[in-house]
């Protein structure tokens, strides 16, 4: 485990989605001010998140976002701040996405988390050795 993971954004994520795993890739390659880590929500980790927090355990349809010590946001509002956190034009995708009501944007969201698996295939994600530095565990 990294030393400095206290300060940094740790997203969870479902390790056996394809989507997920899409997205992972998408944020590690626009994460040039290294402000993120990674995480799986069925790696032991994940699973001591969800517990502590009172979350459920076994559906892992929700991607989250945790600031140790801070905060943890759920859905679209950790995507929303991920864009935020990643600055430059996708600042603008988050200034629009507050402009939605939280429930819009989390119906949008739950329409893809339920059909997740069909939209794209799981596939091998490599990363690069910087990039496996980013992954507490998956």
């Amino acid at each position: 485990m990294r030393e400095d993971w206290e300060n940094k954004y740790i997203v969870f994520f479902d390790g056996e989605c394809g989507v997920c795993n899409f997205w992972v890739q998408w944020i590690l390659e626009r994460d040039k001010k290294d402000n993120f880590l990674f995480a799986s929500l069925q790696s032991d980790f994940g699973q001591k998140f969800l517990s502590e927090r009172g979350l459920e355990r076994k559906q892992f349809k929700t991607l989250y976002l945790w600031k140790p010590h801070q905060y943890y946001l759920i859905k679209s509002k950790a995507v929303l701040k991920i864009a935020n956190i990643l600055g430059g034009r996708y600042k603008l995708l988050s200034f629009f996405g507050k402009l939605m009501f939280p429930a819009v944007s989390d119906r949008i969201y739950d329409m893809v988390a339920r059909n997740r698996m069909s939209i794209a295939n799981q596939k091998c994600f490599l990363p690069s050795p910087h990039q496996r530095k980013k992954i507490i565990e998956v």
